[in-house]
């Protein structure tokens, strides 16, 4: 009887120990996970997901950021950063992604930035039993809090909290000293012509790096205008985007384009897809390049 009642003891102090360390914070895996993604959904995972399927170049750079690389079992064609994110397997595209190939990795999270049709993806995924978060991924500040809600569904909350205070620290940091070629129209697509405003993060790594962006007044991420619309804001550089090498846009050379002063004299800031093309825990070294390539526009 006194060994029994001494075991009854023992499990009595082990369930309140246990307890103690749940509210602690020590044991989150025993209350499960819950966050509410950029879409408004509920995701819950019973502890932290070890095997995520991404559907977005920026989530995929996002997670190796924050030590989660080892836990990435899936990838889009496009995500290339960092190097070893591409000895992932790729499940093809992000955008309205092939369900039965993501279902293929056996992910107990799959992660897709928000649009429409990824929003309908989540639906597809969830009714066959895959957890599935929804991330905007537009500004400086979705990357800070895509930070902190994969920190929490990786079980990387310290690394997702630390790297939010520095994306925060950068946003609200003061901007570079305008350099002497200062506004700046950053053309993202030529027929017809496209433009970056006010919603971008291409506009806020502008501001910080001390040039001005002369659609600042879109208030949209882009827009579609006319060549005479660029003329007459009279920019000093065309910022383009480039996949591979540093050679000038095709539309460079092209007569329609030559109304704009900085075309005809050939002035352009053109920066690497990769590093500028998305939303990333690079935005520091995008700002420094940014910097440097307006300073080399003569």
């Amino acid at each position: 009887m006194r060994l029994r009642a001494h075991r009854t003891h023992l499990a009595g102090l082990l369930a309140l120990a246990v307890a103690a360390c749940v509210r602690g914070g020590r044991a989150p895996e025993a209350r499960g996970i819950s966050v509410t993604d950029d879409a408004g959904r509920r995701v819950a995972l019973a502890a932290p997901a070890r095997r995520v399927v991404s559907l977005s170049p920026a989530v995929t750079e996002l997670l190796f950021a924050l030590g989660a690389g080892d836990q990435v079992v899936g990838r889009t064609t496009w995500c290339d950063y960092p190097p070893a994110a591409r000895a992932v397997p790729s499940v093809g595209d992000g955008l309205n992604p092939n369900v039965e190939a993501v279902a293929a990795r056996h992910p107990d999270l799959v992660v897709l930035y928000q649009s429409q049709l990824n929003e309908t993806a989540a639906r597809q995924l969830e009714r066959i039993g895959l957890a599935a978060a929804v991330v905007r991924q537009d500004r400086l500040e979705d990357v800070g809090r895509a930070a902190q809600l994969l920190g929490a569904l990786t079980g990387r909350r310290a690394a997702g909290d630390s790297l939010a205070r520095e994306i925060e620290r950068l946003a609200r940091g003061p901007a570079l000293q305008p350099p002497p070629m200062a506004r700046v129209a950053i053309v993202v697509w030529d027929s017809p012509p496209m433009v970056i405003g006010a919603g971008s993060y291409l506009d806020e790594l502008t501001r910080l790096a001390g040039a001005a962006n002369v659609f600042h007044d879109l208030a949209s991420a882009s827009a579609s205008v006319s060549l005479e619309t660029i003329a007459a804001r009279h920019p000093d550089v065309i910022v383009v985007l480039a996949d591979t090498g540093s050679a000038l846009p095709g539309f460079a050379s092209r007569p329609e384009w030559q109304v704009i002063p900085a075309v005809r004299a050939r002035r352009f800031a053109v920066l690497a897809g990769s590093l500028f093309g998305r939303p990333s825990p690079r935005a520091a070294e995008a700002v420094a390049e940014l910097r440097r390539s307006l300073e080399a526009v003569r």
